[in-house]
């Protein structure tokens, strides 16, 4: 039997797979671990505490890990970042194995880690619940590869039985249709390539559930006008604002035809607009539903509000896409994605005072 260090150590499947998502030299794993002592020391030494019961972080730990770890499972790029892996001979357990685990390091080095330093700088805790943590982060990680084997057992070349090629997934764009016609609807374009990726529906329903509870947390403060940093929190829609970024085959295409920058960032800008006054309109009804007030200044509010993070967005990804991305996971949480709701946000609260 291999020892531990055999199977998972250098020049292993685990190796090649962890190089693709850290980097040939680990450097990812510096750059995360550097972010999160910037973060603890800046909140940290802001001398800012709050209450939180160790309930909240033990369910943010096993929650946000595991909704991160589907992500990643589920992204369109595995296919061609890990197809020469299945075209060698391979040990089925011990690749299977690997990809979790290589997967799972991932998710807590990079995304988890980060979502700690804030707690930890916030509140003070004890070591027993920091273990407590780290192991629920552990277990969101394990339990959402459970949950995508279970899925995805039918798929696997082998019937039901759970072998790797369970998380192979072909390219986006094989099997896809391509439609033609004399006249091409940009925003029609737009919309079909939304609805076809599982991913992008399903954030967007969840900003806008988020939308509808929004009014019981910022509703909170008293002497302040909150309504309008509601718009800004539901800017962030990432995967909506990155369509550029994430199929640089689209990219080259559109900036290769002629007039594009006009046309098609003219559609795509009235294309996030819509879908941010969505869920600003989801928003505006249960305020007054809860708290009461709208009036017709607020509707106008949002419709500016939607049609600025949307210029801003556009400008963004038309004039700096993000480059250099090893998964798709990467695009939706880069530091880009914060950009806009920030500046809206302060908008927001310059607004409200």
């Amino acid at each position: 039997m291999k020892s531990l260090f055999e199977s998972y150590g250098k020049n292993t499947p685990f190796s090649a797979i962890a190089k693709q998502l850290f980097g040939k030299k680990y450097e990812r794993i510096s750059q995360s671990l550097a972010l999160c002592m910037i973060l603890f020391t800046a909140v940290y030494g802001a001398g800012f505490r709050i209450q939180v019961s160790p309930a909240v972080l033990f369910l943010t730990a096993f929650a946000f890990s595991a909704g991160i770890m589907w992500q990643v499972l589920n992204s369109s790029q595995n296919g061609e970042l890990f197809m020469g892996l299945f075209m060698l001979p391979f040990d089925n357990r011990e690749m299977l194995v690997s990809y979790v685990l290589a997967f799972g390091s991932y998710t807590l080095i990079t995304k988890t880690a980060v979502v700690f330093a804030l707690f930890f700088a916030l509140s003070r805790w004890g070591a027993a619940e920091i273990g407590a943590a780290v192991l629920l982060a552990c277990a969101g990680c394990l339990a959402s590869a459970g949950l995508y084997i279970a899925a995805h057992m039918e798929k696997g070349v082998h019937g039901k039985r759970m072998d790797a090629y369970i998380f192979y997934q072909p390219p986006a764009s094989q099997g896809k249709k391509r439609r033609t016609g004399r006249r091409g609807c940009i925003l029609r374009y737009l919309l079909r390539y939304v609805t076809s990726n599982k991913n992008y529906l399903a954030n967007t329903a969840c900003l806008w559930l988020i939308a509808c509870l929004l009014p019981l947390m910022l509703g909170q403060f008293e002497g302040l006008d909150t309504l309008p940093m509601g718009f800004a929190i539901l800017s962030m829609n990432t995967p909506i604002c990155i369509l550029l970024s994430c199929d640089p085959a689209l990219e080259q295409a559109v900036r290769l035809l002629p007039g594009q920058a006009v046309r098609f960032c003219g559609a795509y800008g009235l294309f996030i607009a819509l879908v941010n006054f969505t869920g600003s309109s989801a928003y505006l009804v249960s305020w007054q539903a809860i708290r009461g007030g709208i009036g017709c200044a607020d509707i106008l509010t949002a419709a500016v509000f939607a049609v600025a993070s949307a210029a801003m967005s556009v400008f963004l990804e038309w004039r700096h896409p993000i480059r250099g991305w090893k998964i798709e996971n990467d695009l939706w949480h880069h530091p880009r994605k914060y950009i806009v709701p920030l500046v809206m946000l302060l908008v927001g609260a310059w607004i409200g005072m």
